[in-house]
This record gives structure tokens, C-alpha cells and sequence, in this order.
């Protein structure tokens, strides 16, 4: 089974970075969202691939028409958050508010519930299980945010969970499409998205997804665009995160879709046996 997503946010959305932390930075910066996203539908297109969006409220409030043209599209539109914020900064009352804002926002511009829903960053951590609930008591059904690896934003080693799994609150189920890993000399690989994709060898990713049953993409349109300018006040380390591999990614996925069939996320949640995935009792914190 493999999915296909991409994170909707604009290619300044970098996070942990002064220059880009908040709204109050963002108007500085160019909008580039609309030919990257011209680009994305084009290759989906082609390829006859779905795909979900996570979307980010904050560009369904400043730019909308991308948010209707996904779901005219016929596309699944999920949550990102509305300002993309780690999770783990937040409070559980700022977290709410944000999540609801985004829902809100999303749910007025294709008139259909948001189910679904992913941590900025994957930023849901050992020490902030709290946000599952609070995904359940706003509507969401199905939750992409864990991250079973050591990674610089987020990462629940101790979740091991690697294929589609139920997180049980307090009896309540919440259904979880984590990214998966595949192991290789005892560390935990990721390969089916953000850096990771741009920085390994098509080769490679193409042999990953062959032996992988399960597949969880999650791709930014920032992540195609080569000519993007170099965010202010980032370390060496940041800069070769987050500008390596620009101008070979766009093939690298195009090469992808092209050998490998690729399912959104609902129609994934219509695939799963639930009665017979791995559970994960979370305690409220």
C-alpha cells in the first residue's frame, strides 16, 4: 500500500528558524505556492495519482483558491494546522484553538468535514500525547503525526508503530497512518519524503518502495521548487537540510509515480482491516 500526501504550506513554513517562526514574519516573503502547486496537479495528472492534502488553514485563509481548486480537483483535503507551529510549543489550549481554526476554515471552503490531520514537524513527542485527544473531541478520525524514529522536530521512538495502527484514548480509537521505516544495519531509514527523499538516490528509493508494504509519502511544494530564495538566519546544517536535492526531486517523484501506483488516504482507510492492526493504549497527559 502506498500513499501518497503533500504538506500544503508555502516555501517559507520552515520551522525552529527566527526569520520564519510566526505570521508576523511571513508578509516579508514572496508568494510562490501557485506555480508550485500548478506543477503538483499537472504531474497527478499524468500519472493518474491521488493523493491527499494536508492544508494549512493559514493558506486557506490568505490564499483559498488553492484550497477550492484541491477539492475541485476531487482531492482529499486534511489538516496541517492553521499556523503551522510545533505542537510540542504549544500549550494544549493553544493547540486546540489553532486546530479548530484550521478545521474551521478548511471545512468553510469545501463544505466537507476534515477528518484527517498531521503534526507540523511531526511534533507530537512522548511528553505530549495529549494532543490525540484533543484531535478525537474536534472531529478528527485519522491521525498521520507519529514518527517512530529520532528526527530534529519530532519522533516517538517509543510508539513503534510502523504500519496503520489504532491509538486507543481512553477507549476511543483514533486511527494512525505513521511513516514508516525500513531497517537497515540497525538504524531506522526513512525514505519516502521531505529531506530524506531529496537527499538518497532514486535507485535506492525505488528499491525501499519495492520491498515496502506500506508506504507513507509526505512531500511540501517547496520540495520542487529550485529556485527558491535561501531563507535568512539559517545554519550550514539547516541549509543543506533544507535545500539539498531541490532540482532532483521533481524527477525523482515524477519517476515514482510513474512506476509505482500510489492511493490517498481515505481510500487507504477503505483498504485497512481495523480488527486486525496493532494497537497503542495513550494515557492522557
Amino acid at each position: 500500500m502506498n500513499i501518497l500526501t503533500f504538506d500544503i504550506e508555502e516555501w517559507f513554513h520552515i520551522l525552529d528558524n527566527a526569520s520564519t517562526r510566526t505570521e508576523a514574519e511571513w508578509g516579508q516573503y514572496e508568494t510562490r505556492i501557485y506555480r508550485n502547486m500548478d506543477r503538483i496537479f499537472q504531474l497527478l495528472d499524468e500519472t493518474n495519482s491521488r493523493a491527499t492534502f494536508f492544508c494549512l488553514g493559514w493558506v486557506a485563509d490568505k490564499h483559498p483558491d488553492v484550497i477550492r481548486r484541491i477539492d475541485a480537483a476531487g482531492y482529499e483535503v486534511a489538516t496541517h494546522s492553521y499556523a503551522h507551529q510545533l505542537a510540542y510549543e504549544q500549550t494544549p489550549a493553544e493547540f486546540q484553538d489553532d486546530l479548530a481554526r484550521s478545521i474551521k476554515h478548511l471545512q468553510d471552503l469545501t463544505g466537507k468535514r476534515i477528518r484527517s490531520y498531521r503534526a507540523p514537524g511531526f511534533s507530537v513527542k512522548a511528553y505530549n500525547r495529549w494532543v490525540f485527544p484533543i484531535l478525537l473531541e474536534q472531529g478528527i478520525e485519522i491521525d498521520c503525526s507519529v514518527f517512530s524514529a529520532r528526527r530534529a522536530h519530532g519522533g516517538d521512538a517509543s510508539m513503534a508503530l510502523f504500519e496503520p495502527g489504532l491509538l486507543n484514548i481512553d477507549g476511543t480509537l483514533l486511527k494512525e497512518f505513521p511513516i514508516n521505516t525500513t531497517g537497515i544495519l540497525g538504524q531506522d531509514l526513512i525514505f519516502s519524503g521531505g529531506g530524506y527523499f531529496r537527499l538518497l538516490p532514486y535507485h535506492a528509493i525505488r528499491e525501499l518502495t519495492r520491498r515496502s508494504p506500506y508506504v507513507m509519502t509526505y512531500f511540501h511544494p517547496r520540495d520542487f521548487d529550485a529556485d527558491q530564495p535561501m531563507i535568512p538566519g539559517l545554519s550550514r546544517a539547516r541549509q543543506f537540510k533544507s535545500y539539498y536535492g531541490l532540482k532532483g526531486c521533481w524527477p525523482k517523484l515524477k519517476q515514482l509515480l510513474t512506476e509505482f501506483p500510489f492511493i490517498d488516504l481515505a481510500e487507504a482507510d477503505r483498504r485497512v482491516d481495523w480488527s486486525r492492526v496493532p494497537k497503542r493504549e495513550v494515557l492522557r497527559t
